[in-house]
Parts: structure tokens; sequence; C-alpha cells
């Protein structure tokens, strides 16, 4: 039987270690090597997904030139590599210049076993996702676009694509379901796209965004002289939408004495303006969206039952975001391309920890939250890459909660704080330290402690 496990090289020469790393790592298909000839050797062997590289090798063990070349040398080879650093030469330094040049982490001498399995799991981690992002990039039509201006990859929403596709040309009223953000707009646009109607027009109304005195104008229309301000005749949304589709957004959000008129308008076809007297026949395809649940409030006696079975004669469910496996890391390229080409043009791709925090994060906001993250994510990004601190997901809560230590979390809240300090005072450090309640000097220390820019 194949051995299934991932990958792990381990290039040390200190034998002692040699033994304690392969002791810990039993969950892993584990190859040491002692030099860089040693690990280049099982590099195109085995093809790793991730190494550990002690900067120390013979013929420098006392130094970092050999580890250097090694690591220049795995990257050549096999540029995916995740190499994660360690040196108890100047550390620090040390650890820059190998980030600088395309390590994935770094750690301290002398080892701690917990530290450096967490930071390899998080290694794995971070490959897995890249590769299935590369695999849905090169997989999803158009560089991920189904159905017109929908990005995505994950099988949930190719799902319900093709349900999309299926329906559109049956003469039926669609009720699309799913929580605010995950696109139901561009769904109601790509059926409509996608349907005989395509030359008419594409109506959309917010029902939740109308007060509710004007929504039955907007709706409906009205004749001149209807009500004050009525100074000439309105043609209303479902009229505008003659011989197209009309998308009524937040259906749920239409009181009940509304609901009995477009009931009716839903039976015989044909509307009458308010203030007026004549029936005007309409011809127009409902789509309807909601994140309530409409059978909950038919209970409760907030939307109608007749109404309900009008509108929802298909019903297609829209999966959260974070039940999209992949979808984040893809329309977080996209939405890198569409801002960056404006707004920062120096900002080329995506950070390996932003790649880890767009996955772990849960998307309360959807699409929507994650194009808002990426914008501001963009214009603040200093470097080619954005970073999960751009997002401002690099905290616990990127992490699904998971903190290492008292030492890690005191580390994630002061971060926040700083960030949010200086972001309220516009970058003043004193007063970023007076609301933080620190010194001027005790702030910079932060600041040179946490390598944030001040």
């Amino acid at each position: 039987m194949s051995d299934t496990r991932p990958k792990l090289l381990i290039v040390e020469d200190d034998p002692g270690l040699q033994r304690q790393l392969r002791w810990a790592y039993e969950d892993y298909q584990l190859f040491i090597a002692g030099d860089r000839d040693e690990a280049i050797e099982m590099l195109r062997a085995e093809t790793p997904d991730v190494v550990t590289l002690d900067l120390g090798l013979p013929p420098d063990p006392d130094g970092t030139s050999e580890g250097f070349a090694t690591l220049a040398e795995i990257l050549r080879i096999k540029p995916d590599t995740k190499v994660i650093v360690a040196s108890g030469h100047g550390a620090r330094e040390s650890a820059l210049d190998a980030i600088a040049g395309g390590a994935y982490d770094f750690y301290q001498k002398p080892v701690d076993i917990d530290e450096l399995g967490m930071i390899v799991r998080r290694a794995f981690h971070v490959h897995a996702l890249e590769q299935e992002n590369a695999r849905l990039a090169d997989t999803a039509p158009e560089d991920g676009r189904v159905l017109g201006r929908l990005i995505s990859g994950a099988p949930e929403m190719m799902k319900v694509a093709r349900t999309i596709e299926r329906v559109a040309s049956a003469q039926v009223s669609v009720l699309l379901l799913g929580a605010s953000g995950t696109g139901k707009e561009l769904l109601a646009q790509g059926l409509h796209d996608a349907s005989p109607r395509r030359g008419g027009a594409f109506v959309a109304i917010n029902c939740a965004a109308i007060p509710e005195t004007l929504l039955e104008s907007e709706l409906f229309g009205h004749e001149k002289g209807a009500f004050t301000g009525a100074i000439k005749m309105t043609q209303g949304k479902i009229e505008q939408a003659q011989g197209g589709t009309l998308f009524l957004d937040e259906v749920g959000d239409i009181p009940l004495a509304l609901q009995v008129k477009l009931l009716r308008f839903l039976q015989e076809r044909s509307i009458e303006r308010v203030g007026g007297r004549t029936a005007i026949a309409v011809d127009t395809r409902i789509v309807c969206a909601t994140h309530q649940n409409l059978e909950e409030m038919i209970v409760a006696g907030s939307f109608r039952e007749d109404i309900y079975y009008r509108l929802a004669e298909i019903v297609i469910r829209i999966p959260a975001l974070k039940d999209r496996p992949g979808d984040p890391a893809l329309l977080a390229r996209h939405f890198l391309s569409r801002f960056a080409r404006d707004m920062n043009p120096q900002v080329k791709g995506l950070a390996p920890d932003a790649l880890a925090a767009l996955d772990a994060w849960t998307w309360p906001g959807n699409v929507r939250e994650l194009e808002n993250r990426m914008k501001r994510a963009v214009i603040m990004a200093d470097g080619k890459l954005v970073t999960a601190a751009d997002l401002d997901l690099d905290d616990e809560r990127a992490a699904g909660g998971e903190v290492v230590n008292l030492k890690a979390a005191r580390e994630m809240a002061d971060r926040r704080a700083i960030r949010r300090a200086i972001a309220r005072t516009d970058g003043n450090i004193s007063g970023a330290a007076k609301m933080l309640g620190i010194s001027r000097p005790t702030l910079y220390d932060l600041l040179k402690q946490y390598q944030m820019q001040g």
C-alpha cells in the first residue's frame, strides 16, 4: 500500500536533533539530509512540499552561507516548496534575509518541538490551499467565470449555476434564498441573460431599501396628481420590466397590504398605477430573493402563503461563502487585480498568510465583505503582496480561534490595538500613544518590536 502521508524534508547536520525530529514527526513521510547535496538529491527524488532547513550547514556550520545557498537552490528547483529556516546565528537578521529570499517562515534555535510542529502544520495547510486554488483556477471556465459575471470554482456554486441555466428558459418564477452578500442579484442577472427575455430590461428593486410609504409607487408607478409631489406620470418598476425580468430583492420586506396588490398582479398580469383606473397589461418574469425564512414568516403571519407559492415555483438556495471551498482565494485574486489596477499598481498577489487567513475566516458578510476587505487591503499594502494584516485577518479570529500561548495572544492584541489607534489618529504617533494610554517612546518600542510601520 502506498504511503499517502505528506512529505517533509529535514535538512539538519546535528545527529541528535535529527533523531529528535524523526521521533516528533511520525505523521509525515520523513526524509533527512545532512548537507546541501543530500538535500537537493532528496528534493529531486521525493518532491516534498515542506522543508525545514538549518542555515548552519557544512562546510559552513558556524555561518549561514551554505544554508542560504541551499534555500536558493530548493526554490529554483521547486518554487512552490514551503521552506522553514532555522538559525542560531544572528537569528533576526538571518530570518529577515531568508524571508526576503523566499522562505515561508523561520524559527530560532534551540528548537521548541511544539512551536516548530505548529509552523510545519500550517506550512502544509498553506501549500494545500495554494495547490487547490491553482487547480480551481485551471479548471474553472474563463478564469473562474460561470453564468456571466459570477466567479466561482466551488462545486456547490457550479450546481447552482447549472440549475439556473436549466430553469432560465422556462416561464416560471424563481426564488433565490441566501444570506446577504452571497451574490443573489448577480445570479438573477445571470438568469435573465440566459433566458429568452435577455433582449428586454433587467429591472431590480430592493424592497428593504425603500420606505413603506414609497414602495407602492416604486413598484406600480403613479399618475400625475396622485399625491402631493406627483407632478407627472411615472412608470413603476413592474411596468419598466415589460418584456424582461423584474428582480424583487428582499421580497420578505414587502408589507402585507402591498402583498395583496402584488398578488393581484401575479394572478392577472396587469397593474393599475397609483391614482389610476386603467389596467395595464405587463409581460415580465419575476425573480425574487431574500435572506429571510419565508416559511417561518408565513407561520408568523407576516408573509402571505398564496403569494409565496406564486413567487417560489422554483427555489434555489445559495451557499454562504464559507461553504464554497476555494472561492475566497479565487475571488480575492479577482478583486485584487481589479482594485490594484487603479488604486495601487505595485500590488501583484497574495502572501501565504493572507491565503491561510482567507481560508480560515468565516465570512459573515460573504462576498460583499470579501470585496470590501480586498479594496482596503490593496490600498493599505506596503509591498507587492497583500498580507493577512492588510486584510485585518491576522489575529486569532482568522485561525479559527486558535491561540498558541499567552505571549502570542498578547502580541495579537497589541498589533490590533496599535493598528486601530494609528488609523483613527491618521498616523499621528503622539495621538495614538495617548489613545492607547502609553508613552510615545513605548509605542515606538512596540512598533520596532513587532516590525510595524508607524
